[in-house]
This record gives C-alpha cells, structure tokens and sequence, in this order.
C-alpha cells in the first residue's frame, strides 16, 4: 500500500514506519528538511509542513492512506495554547489535504474520551475527530488514553487500580475506556488499521480494548 505520514519522527511515528516498511508498504513521510535523517531506513522523506496543507496537498495521491500522527509531546495542562497551535491545526491540515488529494482513507490518532483530566487536549483531538466528520472522509480513528513504553512507564504503578476499576461494575467502563495500552499494541493496531480499512464514506473509532485486541496478519 502507499502510505503518507505526518508526525512520523515522534515516539510512535519511528516505530510505526519501520513496521509498515518492514510489511512491503512504501512509505513516505512528512518531514521538515532538519528531521529527514531521524527516519528509519526505507521510508522516503517529503519536505513540508504539518500545518499548511499546500505544502504536501500535491503529493497525495488518490489511493494512498494518510497517518496523521502530529502531536504535542508529554502533553500536560500547561500545554493548552500547543494543542490548539500544533494538535488541532495539523489535523485540520491533514483533512483539508486529504479532501483535495481524494486520498482513500485517513487514519487519525485522537484520545480516550469522556475523560476526568486534560479537558483542553481532550477537546483538540475531539475537534479534530469533528473536522473529519463534517469532511465525510473515510477514516479510521484510534482513541488511546496513555501510551505506554520508553521514558513513558510510570503509570505502570496505577496497574492495580485499573483492575479494581474493571473488576467494578460503576467503574468498569471508564476504566476500559481509559486504560493503558502499549506503544507496541499501538503500533499494531495503527497497522491493522492501514490494512484493513473501513467501507468508504465510513469512519471507524477503536477504543482502548480494540487497541489491545487489534492484530496483523
């Protein structure tokens, strides 16, 4: 298949690119010309910028499947003015491409939500699930709460409190949709979502237990 990425040089961006171009897909990714070199090798580098959709608008094509992965790293609350500035716009950029290029599917990593927390980036990343919606884009929606993996382990700590949660019938569905997934499980169910698209016309969202569950082939 012929995948474009954005945000491909973060935390799950290298990883996510070296597992699809290790599946036989060509891969290209969306890159500022300082940031080709941290992409693995077999991927190719497309300069431009994650905000401006005419940057890279013209180098979609009609059957290719968009990753859009740009995010603010270690978002916390101090953040807010990033989520808008970075989170949002690049997303609205992406769906304003993909909308020009007639891209075939788009695959969107959004957050868990309800949530009891980070109310401003919850309300970015649902803004941008909006933006697809209203651009009736076929598009796969992925909705993590915390990733777990490299330099992101403490909340391995809150394990146990999961499992009261779950095993709680008042607390079992919050804790299901807020639970903690792997930077692996993400990575296949990212895959899994480039290879198994929705019908066309159609959005799919994977929750937190769709993340863990989802496998390759």
């Amino acid at each position: 298949m012929d995948i474009f990425v954005t945000g491909g040089t973060g935390y799950i961006g290298t990883r996510l690119l070296s597992a699809l171009v290790a599946r036989g897909h060509s891969v290209r990714a969306l890159v500022r010309a300082s940031s080709s070199v941290a992409l693995p090798p077999g991927v190719a580098a497309v300069p431009g910028n994650a905000l401006d959709p005419a940057t890279f608008a013209g180098k979609l094509d009609a059957g290719d499947t968009l990753v859009h992965l740009v995010g603010t790293p270690h978002p916390n609350p101090s953040k807010a003015l990033e989520f808008e500035r970075v989170d949002l716009a690049s997303i609205r950029a992406s769906v304003a491409a993909t909308k020009r290029a007639r891209i075939a599917h788009l695959v969107y990593v959004s957050v868990a939500h309800p949530a009891p927390a980070m109310d401003v980036y919850v309300a970015a990343r649902t803004a941008g699930e909006a933006a697809i919606a209203e651009a009736g884009l076929t598009a796969t929606i992925l909705r993590p709460w915390y990733v777990l993996g490299p330099g992101h382990w403490w909340p391995v700590a809150l394990v146990p409190f999961y499992a009261i949660a779950e095993a709680l019938p008042p607390t079992r569905d919050a804790a299901r949709r807020l639970g903690l997934v792997s930077v692996a499980q993400m990575v296949r169910a990212l895959t899994h979502a480039v290879e198994s698209p929705p019908p066309a016309g159609t959005r799919r969202v994977m929750e937190v237990p769709q993340i863990r569950s989802a496998q390759t082939d």
